[in-house]
């Protein structure tokens, strides 16, 4: 049986000094989910936690 299409969009969030990303998914329905989204991850070239944002996926 096939799924529908979800909610789900894939995103990269990547930090703009050292250009290290990771994916993740993003909610689009969601309200709190609205405009570019921003988390605090781990950079191991900074090895430190620093705020990483949402950037243009290459397909």
């Amino acid at each position: 049986m096939a799924s529908k299409k979800g909610s789900k969009e894939v995103i990269k969030l990547e930090n703009k000094e050292t250009g290290y990303y990771y994916t993740t998914t993003k909610n689009t329905k969601s309200e709190n989910t609205a405009g570019k989204m921003k988390m605090r991850k781990y950079d191991p070239k900074l090895r430190k936690h620093v705020v990483m944002t949402e950037g243009k996926m290459s397909h």
